[in-house]
């Protein structure tokens, strides 16, 4: 069978991160949500998304397809509704379309043809940016089930010192020495060629991917996420970090959402705590006002390919759009858009010249190239949050 991964009425909530990928490709628990379908489903998919990405994230279309929301993320229950789906079947629940299985062409779609089947179990489900932090617990959890099923943890060194070892996981060629872990509220997921530094104290539930370092004396508090060829250091609570993005020295982030190729300068700083302890809004790109979140805690929302220099400082919920580059001292607001420059004296547009440099650059420190379908996605970004901009 043909499985496609949908973006779903939820992609313009889930922005700024849903600018430079699909839902699909949305880090959370240890998988992305792609991860996880494939996984379950045992076989690759490809996307349903924005015409602008299509080209990096192309759709393979079938005579058969059964198309899947990326919305939502699989459980056991689940994926065995979506591999029965017959012909003209489709999954909801409540009033959400969560798959369907079709031999007409995306188009020609008519849901009042088809035959409803209601999901009735749990499914956690991304609707708003922080949810990505929010279900983040529960999302590791699913994971480590997941990924150690039937699988034996390289042994844990001898020099850690740790609490609750049999909820602790260590891929090949982790390297762990001299640290602290403490599994007893959620499991503690080490990845490839991961390593955590001596002297560093872990509190799960918590994942550090493929080729990701945490630094010497680090204090991380769980739900956390680093996703893979990430830096991480100073103190980290209940915190997302997609893949490639560096917060290396001390400082805090906690609550908060970091997409890929990020890097917050040395004792870089967010609130995730009103002072009146009230409840935290945060830009939304639907409304373009600030949304209600229900939350108390709620930190830094900073999409793909955004820098801040040393001691910056972040007010509670505040998104950073795609390719920002900030520094100075005091607070910016708490909508920073794409391509913007400066800090809380003002911002001014960063040039796309000026921006493609730097992002050649620290992608080649990767041994990886800025391509020009990277550029082409870039550039369509820069032209539609112009409006957001103020020069």
């Amino acid at each position: 069978m043909n499985y496609i991964l949908f973006d779903g009425p939820s992609r313009n909530n889930l922005l700024p991160f849903t600018y430079t990928r699909p839902v699909a490709d949305i880090r959370i628990g240890i998988l992305t949500i792609r991860e996880k379908w494939e996984i379950h489903l045992g076989c690759t998919t490809t996307t349903i998304t924005e015409d602008y990405l299509s080209e990096k994230f192309p759709m393979v279309e079938m005579d058969e397809n059964v198309m899947i929301n990326a919305s939502y993320l699989p459980t056991i229950e689940l994926v065995e509704l979506v591999m029965n789906l017959g012909e003209n079947q489709a999954i909801f629940k409540d009033e959400d379309v969560i798959a369907f299985f079709t031999k007409d062409a995306q188009k020609d779609i008519d849901f009042n043809a088809f035959e409803a089947i209601e999901y009735h179990g749990n499914a956690l489900k991304l609707e708003h940016t922080w949810d990505i932090f929010t279900k983040n617990g529960e999302a590791i959890q699913e994971d480590f089930d997941l990924v150690t099923k039937g699988r034996t943890s390289q042994p844990i060194p001898s020099s850690n010192n740790i609490i609750a070892a049999h909820n602790i996981f260590l891929e090949e060629d982790a390297i762990l020495e001299f640290a602290t872990l403490n599994a007893s509220n959620g499991p503690i997921y080490i990845g490839k060629d991961a390593e955590v530094m001596e002297g560093a104290m872990i509190r799960g539930p918590f994942a550090i991917c493929e080729h990701s370092v945490v630094k010497m004396g680090a204090k991380i508090y769980g739900p956390t996420t680093v996703g893979p060829y990430c830096k991480i250091g100073g103190e980290v609570t209940n915190s997302v970090l997609f893949a490639y993005s560096n917060k290396g020295h001390e400082g805090y982030l906690g609550n908060s959402v970091i997409g890929e190729w990020c890097n917050l300068g040395a004792d870089t700083n967010n609130s995730n705590l009103k002072n009146n302890y009230a409840e935290v809004r945060i830009w939304e790109y639907t409304t373009e006002s600030f949304a209600r979140t229900g939350l108390q805690f709620c930190g830094l929302m900073m999409a793909d390919h955004s820098k801040c220099g040393i001691n910056t400082m972040f007010n509670t919920g505040t998104v950073v759009g795609v390719s920002a580059n900030i520094f100075g001292s005091g607070f910016p607001r708490n909508f920073i858009p794409s391509f913007s420059w400066g800090g809380p004296g003002g911002f001014t547009t960063y040039l796309t010249k000026k921006a493609f440099e730097a992002t050649a650059v620290v992608m080649s420190r990767r041994q990886l190239e800025f391509t020009e379908i990277d550029k082409a996605i870039l550039e369509h970004i820069f032209e539609i949050s112009k409006k957001f901009r103020r020069d």
